[in-house]
């Protein structure tokens, strides 16, 4: 059986932080890939409108593109309306069910989980990974398996912000990725 980890979110921009956390999931479960899982229309969260999914998608693809274990699921990214993790799991489970799914969270997430649509059912569906930071609650009702990873204070907000006023970015985003922003004037560049 394939173990896989997923890891979802809007990755506008990818960052180190999503490549770091990857990886060391990766790493300490001793999966076989991670899928990155960028959502078309989050429920918790709007998604900022100047970046579209395919430049999204683009930027994905560049940040990914030197490990051999991580590919892109761009699932939720074909349907219309909100991404609902339920959903897409089952959709997910019934095409590859062979695999082992461990579906990534943060800590934020971890907070959130008793808000998460159908949590009840999802649950039964795949294995949460809860990654730790410091500063918020990692105490839960539903089962979380907690992966410890060195932490980087990093998010994609904080990194839009830096580039609309001009700032540095060096080191936060992979270098392919600065180039592809630059190359397309995102973010006010």
């Amino acid at each position: 059986m394939k173990k896989v980890g997923i890891l979802g979110g809007t990755f506008n921009p990818p960052h180190v932080g999503h490549l770091l956390i990857a990886n060391e999931v990766l790493d300490s479960l001793q999966l076989d890939e991670i899928w990155f899982m960028p959502n078309h229309e989050p429920p918790h969260k709007k998604k900022p409108e100047s970046v579209g999914d395919v430049e999204r998608l683009q930027m994905l693809e560049l940040a990914t593109q030197d490990h051999s274990a991580f590919r892109i699921q761009p699932i939720e990214l074909q349907r219309e309306g909100p991404s609902y993790t339920v959903d897409t799991m089952k959709m997910i489970n019934e095409t590859y069910p062979a695999h082992q799914f461990f579906f990534i969270i943060g800590a934020d997430m971890i907070e959130y989980l008793p808000r998460w649509h159908k949590i009840d059912e999802l649950v039964k569906l795949v294995q949460f990974v809860g990654v730790r930071r410091p500063s918020y609650s990692h105490e839960t009702d539903y089962p979380v398996l907690y992966i410890d990873v060195p932490a980087i204070d990093i998010s994609s907000s904080m990194i839009r912000d830096r580039l609309k006023n001009g700032k540095t970015v060096r080191y936060l985003l992979p270098d392919r990725v600065i180039a592809y922003i630059e190359e397309n004037h995102i973010y006010g560049t």
